[in-house]
């Protein structure tokens, strides 16, 4: 086969692998999601995803998926949307079995960011003889972005998710108010159930009094985690977010470190994290927190003065604007961002898409910080 009638085809496995992949959205954290598939001649001999941490990875369920199906899969292609560990951690590596397997070549979507890794995988596939093509496939890039993230910088990967007028506003005054349809709603449950935790600013528990849960609920191996980002003053600890729901672990509260005596009331209702030594919260220390408590992805949904700062300090990774063909100006209207800060200089739009009657946005840095 020549060398670009492979790659279109291989193209095709990979985006079935990418696909296998997002199966596991919310079971696997802190490790990326991952899928493979097994090919030879045009038929798929087997196919997998990692489905939970400490599970078989997306190698294995293949392989596994493959004998199952009574096929021999010795001079077969691996498709793999993440390059396969060559290390021992809570599973063997899976260059061991690949290589036990007879596969003869192997195609990637993406290589394993994390810089411990440092193309392991793929050297020690190649010195086993397979021939091994790298890709750098944007959906598997796109996939395993929280991953590396959290790996390289240390904190959760942070979608920041707004819902606002054509005219820039949220609500037409303080208060629950829906402004999407249904179409909408049901991608921002998707978003929900892909992220380890969703997070909003004290001002939407204080107005809104929100559940933060997925309607309806949807299983998954890993509990929700609820997130609430008090400034500088607690919610009342009455508030809906912090009701105990099977499925949902407790409910972080980031406080300031300057605070604590404030936040003795909140204590018995949540697992405050205090960050910073003054009397408002910092953010960035904040988010490096819950990373360090094993939080990989956070799904930020406002309010406009929680954004605002998570924009201003460079603190988004994602951006998911939904634009709903209304106005809400006048007097009391509140802002989609409490505060100008440079959203076209920061990022740059990539995707746009109709739902419902809705417009889909997407965005991201234009430089990481």
């Amino acid at each position: 086969m020549d060398t670009e009638r492979r790659a279109l085809t291989e193209n095709v496995y990979l985006a079935r692998a990418c696909e296998l992949a997002l199966r596991g959205a919310g079971s696997t954290s802190p490790n990326p999601c991952v899928g493979a598939v097994i090919v030879r001649d045009g038929v798929t001999l087997g196919e997998g995803f990692h489905r939970i941490r400490g599970g078989p990875h997306a190698e294995r369920e293949a392989l596994a998926d493959a004998a199952a199906r009574k096929h021999d899969v010795r001079g077969a292609t691996l498709a793999v949307s993440l390059e396969p560990c060559n290390h021992h951690g809570m599973t063997p590596p899976c260059t061991d079995a690949i290589l036990e397997a007879g596969i003869t070549r192997v195609a990637i979507g993406a290589r394993d960011p994390n810089p411990k890794t440092n193309g392991a995988g793929i050297a020690r596939l190649r010195e086993g003889g397979i021939d091994v093509q790298l890709y750098d496939d944007p959906r598997a890039l796109e996939i395993v972005e929280p991953f590396a993230v959290r790996t390289l910088g240390g904190r959760p990967y942070v979608t920041l998710k707004m819902a606002a007028s054509l005219d820039g506003y949220v609500a037409p005054r303080p208060g629950s108010h829906w402004l999407t349809g249904e179409a909408v709603r049901e991608r921002v449950r998707e978003l929900r159930i892909a992220h380890d935790a969703v997070m909003v600013g004290a001002g939407t528990v204080r107005v809104d009094d929100p559940q933060l849960t997925v309607r309806p609920p949807h299983a998954r191996r890993r509990d929700y985690v609820r997130v609430v980002v008090c400034e500088d003053a607690p919610v009342p600890p009455s508030s809906r977010i912090f009701e105990s729901l099977p499925g949902y672990a407790r409910t972080i509260v980031l406080a300031p470190g300057g605070a604590r005596s404030r936040f003795a009331g909140l204590e018995s209702v949540a697992a405050c994290i205090f960050a910073g030594d003054g009397a408002r919260l910092d953010l960035r220390e904040a988010l490096a927190a819950l990373g360090t408590a094993g939080i990989s992805s956070v799904l930020c949904e406002g309010g406009p003065t929680f954004a605002a700062g998570l924009l201003a300090g460079g603190l988004v990774d994602r951006l998911v604007w939904v634009v709903a063909p209304t106005f809400l100006a006048n007097e009391e209207a509140i802002p989609a961002i409490a505060q100008s800060i440079g959203v076209n200089e920061r990022f740059s739009f990539d995707s746009f898409e109709r739902v419902g009657e809705d417009l889909w946005l997407t965005a991201k840095p234009r430089r990481n910080v």
